[in-house]
């Protein structure tokens, strides 16, 4: 298994939501305003609130606010693959805690083939199903119920967006490792300047890829990371309507603004350690369907990690005050 690679994804997705805060700054007097009216549309649009009964996990209400002892708190990363006429699955997900007193976040990336119960649905079956069935609220559930942990928020990147942010950014460069063809397009070794339609058919391609997933999700990395390498650049800010209206597109999450900006206030130092953490399990054929089969003790493994890093004690309490979730 090479899933140790696969953990080393989640970070760039976490900051495509940086690369508005990093536009923000950058800017000053009337350009600055300018730049922060389009912010402020774009994450009125990415804001999705969601209809889920408050966790039995997290019984208390966590507070990101607090300049002093802000509370840890928990984001679920969903890359989904979403295109006309199909609901889509999410086929990267990915945990983060974040204790700020500790000043670490923690980074789980959960294999999209893990068998598990699939909340909502009374059925054993694919991890990733669950945004099938039952979208956001259903994929936090199963992960909750998963890892024992509550899961305070959501970022979902739609996968087919990459197109609208990459032209939005003005074209990205890779460094491609195996020669392939995609959907038309002919993608050679070495360094690679792609505009938005070829970075899709890129991050697309898996059947050719020995590697498979893991070989599809380095590719997704390369392109977040070009995307975010063009977006923090000074160029980049006489484009900031049309990557602010790509990403307004593309990402949803039950995030507010306020609790965006209370993220950035008060929990930056944390970004400075990021762990990965890794879930090992076995590939098996069940009923003619492969899957990935976690081990009892290395998901309890995990749960322990998870559970001290958000400070939860056995009963599932929290030992500092955190959101219900939009």
């Amino acid at each position: 298994m090479r899933a140790d690679k696969k953990h080393k994804k989640g970070k760039r997705w976490l900051k495509i939501i940086v690369l508005l805060f990093v536009l923000l700054i950058a800017g000053g007097g009337a350009y600055a305003y300018s730049v922060y009216q389009s912010l402020t549309t774009a994450v009125d649009t990415m804001h999705q609130p969601i209809e889920r009964e408050k966790s039995e996990k997290r019984p208390e209400t966590i507070t990101l606010t607090k300049a002093e002892d802000p509370d840890p708190f928990s984001i679920l990363l969903l890359g989904v693959d979403e295109r006309q006429g199909d609901r889509g699955r999410s086929d990267t997900m990915i945990v983060l805690t974040v204790n700020p007193e500790m000043n670490s976040i923690k980074m789980l990336s959960i294999p999209r083939d893990t068998r598990t119960e699939i909340v909502g649905r009374g059925v054993e079956d694919k991890i990733n199903h669950a945004y099938a069935f039952g979208r956001e609220e259903m994929s936090m559930a199963t992960v909750e119920n998963l890892l024992d942990i509550p899961i305070d928020y959501f970022i979902k990147v739609n996968m087919e967006g990459f197109k609208d942010i990459v032209d939005a950014v003005g074209g990205i460069q890779v460094t491609n490792d195996l020669d392939f063809s995609e959907e038309g397009h002919h993608f050679s070794k070495g360094q690679l300047s792609l505009n938005g339609e070829k970075a899709l058919a890129f991050v697309r391609m898996r059947k050719e890829d020995p590697n498979g997933d893991f070989g599809r999700q380095e590719r997704q990395r390369q392109v977040i990371q070009g995307i975010i390498s063009k977006g923090v650049s000074l160029g980049s800010l006489t484009r900031f309507d049309d990557i602010f209206e790509a990403l307004g597109k593309n990402v949803r999450t039950n995030l507010t603004f306020d609790e965006m900006m209370d993220i950035q206030r008060n929990y930056r130092d944390a970004a400075a350690s990021v762990e990965q953490l890794q879930m090992i399990g076995q590939s098996k054929k069940i009923g003619g369907v492969y899957y990935i089969i976690v081990p009892d003790e290395e998901i309890q493994k995990v749960q322990t990690e998870l559970k001290t890093h958000l400070e939860i004690n056995k009963t599932g309490q929290s030992s500092s005050p955190a959101p219900a979730g939009g």
